[in-house]
């Protein structure tokens, strides 16, 4: 059995945590299912099910063989399809990276809008507050907003993302409604971080010059997850600054208010990421393609 059919019979196996169903499934004895999966274990080094006689499931290894193995299987059956018609429905799945809150307001409101358009796709859906690795955690494509590091993935523009400087009506009522970047010294800031324990920035404006600017400022909170950093400041615990885009409903509604706006902080640059592939899958292109559509109208 060639290795690609290995993988094949182990991802069936892995779906229906049985031997003698995947077996049924696939039209194939038992034991020819079980030779399978025995001989990829052997050929990877590495336990990819744990067996017991009442059930079968993934060890951490096979987990992650599993999730690479389905992209892999995916890739080839549209590779088979290549020269057909273009046309043809996509399936498969698409595993995809943003931060929450491109997520919760641009992409999510629309999602069904895109499975509709392919019901064959399904999509996988990640949000955190940190870089994941792409290659090596098995992502088709990340949305990254802010400035980009090294890397060997290619980049596409999509445009930027405004930020402002807001606080909640409660705070203001408070500490009043600071007009200066003097006024600042007797305000506080909710501090964010990617890593608890890091040295906040400090509130940032860019001056007449376009020159990046840092006043240190008080703050008796420090968050690591935007979906905190902004419910910080709806519970009035300091100024935060932050992309227009994310508030604007906060805004609309009364309960966040713009302060300082001619110290406006710095646009944000957001960005597509993806694998340099030669050929990417059209499942994967479909995505992105809608994905840049949703964002013109997010960006704007």
């Amino acid at each position: 059995m060639e290795q690609l059919e290995r993988m094949r019979v182990f991802v069936r196996v892995a779906d229906l945590a049985s031997f003698t169903q995947a077996a049924h499934s696939l039209g194939l004895p038992k034991a020819s299912v079980s030779s399978a999966v025995q001989q990829l274990e052997a050929h990877l080094g590495a336990r990819l099910l744990q067996r017991t006689t009442r059930r079968v499931q993934l060890s951490d290894d096979g987990r992650l063989y599993y999730e690479r193995c389905r992209d892999v299987l995916a890739d080839v059956d549209e590779l088979d399809s290549l020269f057909r018609c273009d046309d043809a429905p996509l399936t498969g799945r698409v595993r995809v990276d943003m931060p929450a809150g491109v997520a919760r307001h641009a992409v999510l409101p629309r999602l069904a809008e895109f499975l509709a358009r392919h019901p064959g796709l399904s999509v996988e859906l990640s949000s955190v507050d940190r870089r994941v690795e792409v290659l090596r955690e098995g992502f088709d494509c990340v949305l990254r907003v802010g400035a980009l590091h090294d890397s060997t993935l290619v980049a596409r523009r999509l445009g930027v993302l405004r930020q402002i400087n807001c606080a909640s009506p409660a705070y203001l009522a408070r500490h009043g409604l600071p007009e200066t970047l003097a006024d600042l010294a007797r305000h506080q800031l909710v501090h964010y971080t990617p890593g608890l324990g890091g040295k906040p920035a400090g509130f940032e404006y860019q001056d007449a010059d376009g020159v990046l600017r840092t006043v240190a400022m008080a703050g008796a909170l420090t968050v690591n997850a935007t979906d905190a950093y902004t419910a910080a400041c709806l519970a009035g615990l300091g100024l935060i600054q932050v992309p227009l885009a994310g508030v604007r409903g906060h805004l609309q509604r009364g309960e966040l208010v713009q302060v300082l706006p001619d110290c406006y902080p710095p646009t944000l640059p957001v960005h597509l990421l993806y694998p340099n592939r030669r050929h990417l899958p059209r499942r994967v292109r479909a995505w992105m393609d809608w994905l840049v559509e949703v964002m013109a109208d997010y960006l704007a």
